[in-house]
């Protein structure tokens, strides 16, 4: 974590504005000032951390609660029913400001957002060398 605050925690404590949707002690959510889609909410834990692992268990769930919370919420006032629910860790995941934050993304049919995964097959011996490699870490 840098030595000056992210903007996430300035917002948090009232130096920017934003349009807060949810507040518990731990969590604030709000609306994306830049949206993927109408509707497109951040959700941050109010302790800047860089990377999920970083939360302790706790905040993790707090984190997680409002975003099932939320989701229901958000769909119904954009009128969809379709959402991603994205979290990046670190520059190479895409993460721009470090503290963790989850997007609540509203989807429609035909969007234009798309996804630039590109699956590789894997051999069943490597992905169970992996498995072995991840369970015993």
């Amino acid at each position: 974590m840098s030595s000056s605050p992210s903007i996430f925690t300035r917002i948090v404590q009232g130096e920017i504005p934003c349009h807060r949707v949810l507040e518990s002690p731990a969590v604030l959510a709000f609306l994306d000032i830049n949206p993927l889609a109408p509707g497109h909410t951040l959700v941050i834990p109010k302790r800047e951390v860089a990377r999920l692992d970083d939360l302790r268990p706790e905040e993790v769930a707090e984190v997680a609660c409002a975003v099932a919370t939320l989701a229901p919420r958000i769909l119904a006032a954009v009128g969809t029913r379709d959402y991603n629910v994205l979290q990046n860790n670190g520059p190479a995941s895409g993460q721009e400001v470090p503290h963790v934050h989850f997007h609540i993304i509203p989807r429609r049919a035909g969007d234009g957002l798309g996804f630039r995964w590109k699956p590789q097959a894997s051999a069943p011996e490597a992905l169970a060398d992996l498995a072995a490699r991840i369970a015993g870490a």
